[in-house]
């Protein structure tokens, strides 16, 4: 099945509705500049300060009465469209769904983008990232100490570009006394300077790698300036960079060194053909940059590390909070280069039939889906259990099926991707509990209708923002929930106890643009020093009551995280296996959200004894 890529039946249709929002959008737009001027960020407070700027005050008055009168001008037409755009919703499929034609053709011998299978070869790898973005309209974005909500997504989807688009270079010691595995994104690859005035953390472009050409941005003067950025040029898209480098250093201080090998370039852009004849398989090595390692390593233990950069080669990535519908296509045009399919837009509006969303939702869900591969089935299902400021926003679950590609045998070798929002109001973990068992059902269900008998599944993936964590007293009955039981959590030991390494991933809103935290480098050292992220993670909630000892003594202080990638292998075909290749923390996006993206890589290993007979 192929998606169509509007979300409503016919043209008709999609007409009236645009119709519709445009009458609504002028007023909408007023609304969100009335609140904007109304409210400062942290950081224009500090430059305002620096600047010696005393007409603030005045700006703030004649803004508030200019959009104020505009907002009441416009309102009439604004009711008038609502009128016309509210009962169409029934009519709209929740979620749009962008397919950008491939930019050059595969090889004949190349075949689809996943090599490992296919080649014959019993191994393979795919990465996954998610990030909540906090794109909301700029007036409430505020709230948030988040501004400019245009211009952040301009510089989040270049940011997500430049780390993404790049060789995936992983550096291994021969010796079995060495330090550890070293970091190509914090020794090896240009990253953006630490010393040049960049806006709201934004990546300096001077300072990007070579090859890479900044991604097309089409100008859109009649919204950047009125959000306040400056109006850029169009550019042409990055090509997508297919080198995947593993570089062999031997570390022997006994003997004069011999030469090493040389780079083993590989032109998948996902890297799965590391395991095809001539390449060699250079032990794994536990990530521990920054951070002390605590304890002996197990086999549980996981390699990680901080980046100051995207993982190279996501195959499939995960937003959040993408609420308002300029950003959304923002990202989607920014993006589309190297993620040739992408569902925005998720969610559904206004009133809906009940047992689907009973109340009136302002806002959609904020997910944003961006694949590699070609997605087969793609299913939404929104939370009937809202409550308050959270029931305004249609948040729930998308659940997708993406084609990885073929192997030998010609049968489909597919993956089951989902992505969520939960609850996000502290101390109401009955609601999200509930949510959670919605999302088990509905992942049982999408999974039971579109799966077919002829076909592989080699990964199932669940992640996003759950807004509880696993250290919060707070937090104790959705970290016991039985989800954990059926998808494996990487940074988890159980419930209330989290691995030694992991890092807090939700930031504190008033020290987001200190300058420890910043830019994407003062941030990755910061994260890396326990002593100094403990002022800008946010710290563990107690039950009402009952004091807080945190951590517990001998412990380490990770703070709260609340954005999660799992995955599960129970659904998947039962002659694969899994194995985590690196869980990454990234600080590529200091002062553009509230969140620390995280990212995962999972080889996929189809055992030897039974490859033939699975295929």
């Amino acid at each position: 099945m192929v998606l169509r890529e509007s979300p409503f039946p016919n043209c008709f249709v999609e007409g009236l509705h645009a119709v519709g929002w445009g009458l609504i959008l002028p007023c909408f737009w007023f609304l969100d500049r009335l609140i904007a001027v109304c409210m400062s960020t942290s950081l224009e407070r500090t430059q305002r300060h620096e600047q010696e700027c005393y007409l603030h005050p005045l700006k703030v008055f004649f803004g508030f009465i200019l959009f104020l009168a505009l907002f009441l001008v416009t309102a009439p037409l604004a009711f008038l469209g609502f009128l016309l755009w509210a009962p169409l919703q029934a009519a709209r499929r929740p979620f749009s769904y962008h397919q950008e034609p491939p930019s050059r053709p595969a090889p004949a011998d190349e075949g689809e983008r996943n090599l490992g299978f296919e080649a014959g070869a019993n191994k393979a790898t795919f990465g996954f990232a998610t990030a909540n973005l906090c794109l909301l309209p700029d007036g409430i974005a505020r709230f948030n100490n988040l501004g400019h909500t245009q211009r952040r997504a301009t510089a989040i989807g270049r940011s997500i570009v430049q780390g993404v688009n790049r060789p995936h270079i992983r550096i291994f010691v021969d010796s079995p006394s060495s330090c550890g595995t070293l970091s190509p994104s914090s020794s090896l690859l240009p990253g953006p300077s630490t010393t040049s005035p960049v806006s709201y953390g934004a990546t300096d472009p001077a300072c990007q790698p070579p090859p890479q050409a900044p991604p097309a941005v089409k100008a859109h003067s009649d919204e950047d300036q009125a959000d306040g950025a400056v109006p850029t040029t169009t550019t042409p898209p990055p090509k997508p960079i297919d080198t995947n480098c593993v570089v062999y250093v031997p570390c022997d201080d006994t003997e004069e060194p011999s030469p090493s090998p040389a780079p083993v370039i590989n032109t998948n852009q996902n890297s799965n053909q590391q395991g095809r004849k001539g390449h060699r398989n250079p032990p794994r090595a536990l990530r521990t940059q920054g951070v002390a390692q605590r304890g002996q390593a197990g086999p549980d233990d996981v390699p990680w590390e901080v980046s100051s950069l995207f993982p190279a080669n996501v195959d499939i990535l995960c937003l959040e909070e993408v609420f308002d519908k300029r950003a959304a296509l923002k990202l989607t045009n920014t993006l589309k280069p190297l993620f040739n399919h992408i569902l925005y837009d998720v969610g559904v509006y206004a009133w809906q039939p009940p047992g689907s969303c009973s109340s009136f939702k302002f806002f959609n869900s904020g997910l944003f889906l961006a694949s590699r591969y070609p997605v087969l089935e793609a299913q939404y299902h929104c939370f009937p259990n809202g409550r308050g400021e959270d029931a305004l926003a249609a948040k729930g679950l998308l659940s997708a099926k993406v084609l990885v590609g073929q192997n030998q045998k010609e049968k489909k070798l597919v993956g089951y991707f989902n992505c969520t929002h939960l609850h996000a109001p502290e101390g109401e973990g009955e609601i999200r509990c509930e949510q959670l068992n919605m999302i088990t059902k509905w992942i049982q269900e999408f999974q039971a209708t579109n799966s077919e008998p002829d076909e592989v599944v080699v990964f199932d993936v669940l992640s996003g923002d759950f807004n509880f964590d696993n250290c919060s007293p707070v937090d104790s009955l959705e970290q016991k929930h039985s989800l954990f039981e059926e998808y494996r959590d990487p940074c988890r030991v159980g419930p209330g106890q989290e691995k030694p390494w992991v890092i807090g991933t939700l930031l504190e809103q008033p020290t987001l643009y200190h300058e420890d935290v910043r830019t994407p480098e003062n941030l990755q050292r910061t994260l890396e020093r326990e002593e100094v992220r403990k002022q800008y993670i946010s710290s563990p909630v107690a039950l009402d009551s009952c004091p807080l000892v945190y951590p517990e003594l001998g412990q380490p202080w990770v703070g709260r995280r609340i954005d999660y990638i799992l995955y599960r292998e129970s659904s998947i075909s039962k002659h694969c296996r899994t194995e985590i290749e690196e869980f990454t923390f990234v600080t590529q996006l200091a002062g553009l959200t509230d969140h620390i993206p995280v990212g995962l890589r999972l080889n996929v290993i189809l055992d030897s004894d039974n490859a033939q007979s699975e295929e």
